[in-house]
């Protein structure tokens, strides 16, 4: 499996600490910079690293910043079959953070991505110091939701003839919308590419449904026990993660903290990026004053 990661910052300078020229780096040696603390940041379903780069960029000021491109979305491979299961998105998770000398990282997970990474924190307490779960839900959704989203993939009007056909569509003419939201248009705008017939998703569908079908059917909320680091559970204020679940995610969470966003919907960060930062940035810092 190739996995395609970015890193939103300069490379490290020849001699830098921890570079020692394998994975994994090393410790500083005396006299030299100590490594900047590692953020692997996770899209959700149908995202790519490239959402992360706003994000990204105001934490590579203090972070080694990299964001993930996920099985079967972005430029990683995306190999058919029976291979999107909790256990291989995790294990995508923990091998880039091994192979890129990331750890000890923050993991920030968006949706999938963050069910992904608080799997990952619970199974590698060694590998994750904290943990940002943006607008996921620990309750399973079932399958009345699996169809809704079946449906949903169907009614799309692909192919598009231009991106602004599908910055219109998502933003404003899809039946899920229910007021006009500039950045959703912009979000999808993002996963597509062009076709000999007009733009389409730089994924498939089918894998998409494969992937959300191995989690809307459980619970993870025993997962969430086990997550030992501190933890920020955020959602938007009109997201598909409620208050009271949220508040009940940070109780269950060993060290969890809450926070929420004004006017965002489920994509947080994309709807109201300074409003994120304001919400995560203290955590974050307190995370590095440990």
């Amino acid at each position: 499996m190739r996995l395609a990661a970015w890193e939103f910052a300069d490379p490290p300078k020849t001699g830098d600490a921890g570079d020692t020229g394998e994975a994994g780096g090393g410790q500083a040696r005396v006299g030299e910079p100590e490594r900047a603390p590692g953020v692997l940041l996770l899209h959700g379903l149908m995202g790519r690293a490239s959402h992360w780069a706003s994000a990204a960029r105001w934490l590579g000021e203090r972070h080694r910043a990299v964001a993930l491109d996920q099985r079967g979305h972005g430029q990683s491979d995306h190999p058919p079959g029976d291979i999107y299961t909790r256990d291989a998105y995790v294990e995508d998770a923990e091998a880039a953070i091994e192979q890129l000398g990331l750890g000890p990282v923050v993991l920030i997970g968006h949706a999938m991505g963050a069910l992904t990474a608080w799997q990952l924190a619970a199974k590698r307490p060694d590998l994750v110091r904290a943990l940002v779960v943006c607008d996921m839900r620990a309750s399973a959704l079932g399958g009345a939701s699996q169809r809704e989203w079946e449906n949903w993939f169907k009614a799309w009007p692909v192919p598009f003839a231009t991106l602004a056909d599908v910055r219109k569509w998502f933003g404003e003419d899809d039946p899920w919308v229910e007021r006009p939201t500039p950045s959703r248009g912009e979000f999808y705008a993002e996963v597509m590419q062009e076709s000999a017939d007009g733009w389409r998703p730089v994924f498939e569908p089918e894998q998409m449904l494969k992937s959300r079908e191995t989690w809307v059917f459980d619970a993870h909320w025993e997962e969430l026990t086990q997550v030992q680091c501190p933890a920020l559970v955020v959602r938007g204020l009109d997201g598909e993660l409620g208050r009271a679940e949220a508040q009940e995610m940070v109780r269950v969470l060993p060290r969890g903290e809450y926070a929420e966003v004004a006017d965002a919907g489920h994509i947080v960060h994309y709807d109201q990026p300074d409003a994120w930062r304001a919400a995560i940035e203290p955590f974050l810092d307190g995370v590095l004053a440990r």
